[in-house]
């Protein structure tokens, strides 16, 4: 695994180098036989990738188990796109860079994967130049309650939360988290612990907890490298989202850490996007990760 320089920075600050080294020797560009199986179960992805104007978006793509598949150990489908008004809708329908996460809240199982995206007819075809899976932690269990009928899809734009927004990301225990190295290769991550720990500061400034996972600094490293950053909030509950667009920074000064925290993010969004109906998943209430600090 060779790591980029935001990477090896965090790494050194955190004291975890060589943790690093020995972990990243996980990843590979082939996808191992379990993975594809694990893949092949799930009726949600969600994806990372960047707008033709550069701006980073986390969005969520949901079918019936299959809809994303493994066709050799390089090569992934997936017969679903974003839905109308999804920021990424227009940008991927041509080729890009694009991270993947397939969650399994079920079981607190998570499997990552970064490479380039192409359209197909029915969604995208993934080329992978990195697989490899996550530890369980900080994942609320809830499994699938229902699939909805697919109903009109509902699309608001702003510059800043309202009201309703704050509240519903207040409330969240989970997010992910769109990111790039200097390249511009798109990762896509899984953030959760107990609701509050995404706090709102402000209309436009977010803040969140960075705690102990598997060492590698990935998501740490591409936001010390570059800046960009997009966040989906997902309502498990009614198939609702909310995609956040704008910039991080790590803040390392512990008087803005939460109890665990290694250090904060924080976040200043510059475009927010909700979507009603954007998937046909009815979750159930959480089941807390008993990780969460």
């Amino acid at each position: 695994m060779a790591y980029h320089p935001g990477e090896l920075a965090v790494q050194q600050r955190m004291g975890q180098a060589d943790t690093a080294q020995r972990v990243g020797r996980m990843i590979s560009p082939c996808i191992p036989d379990a993975a594809a199986d694990f893949l092949a179960r799930q009726p949600m992805v969600v994806v990372a990738a960047a707008d033709d104007a550069g701006r980073l978006w986390a969005s969520q793509l949901t079918g019936r188990p299959g809809f994303a598949r493994a066709l050799d150990d390089r090569i992934i489908e997936i017969d679903a796109r974003p839905v109308p008004g999804d920021p990424l809708a227009e940008a991927l329908r041509s080729p890009r860079h694009l991270g993947m996460i397939a969650l399994q809240p079920q079981l607190r199982r998570r499997m990552r994967v970064n490479g380039t995206a192409e359209p197909t007819a029915t969604g995208l075809r993934v080329i992978t130049d990195q697989v490899y899976s996550n530890c369980p932690k900080y994942i609320s269990r809830r499994n699938v309650e229902q699939w909805s009928e697919s109903g009109p899809v509902a699309v608001r734009q702003a510059g800043a939360l309202d009201t309703a927004q704050q509240q519903a990301i207040s409330a969240a225990d989970a997010f992910f988290i769109a990111s790039a190295d200097p390249d511009g290769n798109a990762d896509a991550s899984h953030r959760g612990g107990n609701p509050g720990f995404l706090q709102v500061l402000s209309p436009t400034h977010l803040r969140w907890p960075d705690y102990r996972g598997n060492s590698m600094f990935m998501t740490l490293g591409n936001i010390a490298a570059d800046p960009r950053c997009g966040l989906l909030v997902p309502d498990w509950r009614t198939g609702g989202t909310l995609q956040l667009t704008g910039t991080a920074e790590i803040t390392w000064d512990e008087a803005a850490f939460t109890p665990g925290a290694q250090c904060a993010i924080d976040f200043t969004l510059t475009r927010v996007v909700e979507i009603s109906g954007a998937s046909s998943l009815r979750w159930s209430a959480p089941e807390l990760s008993p990780a969460n600090p």
